[in-house]
């Protein structure tokens, strides 16, 4: 038979606002369980004393704030890094491909400091550089289809420790936070300790601000 807290657990995890709430610590627990009361004694089919669903939602309080704890450490904002005039274009990807992204690297390692990453997916190939070696790019290139290109954009490279691969949701507290403030994200980039996060240029600043201060905003 499914419990009190099982059902007040399962509320929650469907409302990002109460969860986030929750784990910050600024939720009345009395007010929330008579809020909620109706329709976990629905679920359950009985009676059920609001103390109880206070319990249980304290039980749940504790444990998110727990993991929201340990997602914090697992995210390094003391050397958040900025990269500006980038270009991003996304091709399709096809059986003349296979050499050309090794060209892209090839230039881009020649001019020593130009950020340059290449994803190809099982359609298609995306890169994001910098706006010196657009041209270049454009020319190796100039044979596939050309699916979209986005200019005037700008990433934040955001480091990560080791435990974030075996921790849920660190990438979901960054997006989430950017989200609730508004930011648009053109694209995020992650390999194993780094997570890169791509916008307008116009929203840059306010992105970098909010991220800064991540701790005091969780």
């Amino acid at each position: 038979m499914i419990s009190t807290s099982e059902v007040v657990q399962s509320i929650i995890q469907k409302s990002p606002l109460l969860e986030d709430g929750l784990a910050r610590g600024i939720i009345n627990y009395s007010a929330l369980a008579r809020d909620l009361r109706p329709q976990i004694e629905k679920k359950l089919m009985k009676s059920i004393k609001r103390g109880a669903i206070v319990m249980a939602l304290k039980r749940v309080s504790k444990s998110l704030k727990y993991e929201k704890q340990k997602i914090r450490q697992t995210i390094n904002l003391s050397g958040l890094t900025i990269r500006s005039n980038l270009v991003e274009f996304t091709y399709a990807n096809s059986d003349t491909m296979t050499e050309k992204p090794k060209q892209v690297f090839t230039i881009s390692e020649k001019r020593k400091g130009v950020f340059c990453n290449i994803s190809q997916g099982v359609r298609e190939t995306m890169i994001v550089a910098a706006e010196e070696v657009e041209d270049e790019i454009k020319k190796i290139f100039k044979q596939e289809r050309l699916i979209a290109s986005i200019g005037d954009i700008s990433a934040i490279t955001i480091l990560l420790n080791k435990e974030s691969i075996i921790t849920p949701g660190v990438y979901y507290s960054v997006l989430k936070l950017l989200a609730w403030n508004n930011i648009n994200i053109i694209d995020v980039i992650s390999t194993y300790s780094e997570l890169t996060v791509i916008f307008d240029n116009k929203d840059i600043d306010k992105a970098f601000t909010i991220l800064r201060n991540y701790n005091s905003n969780q």
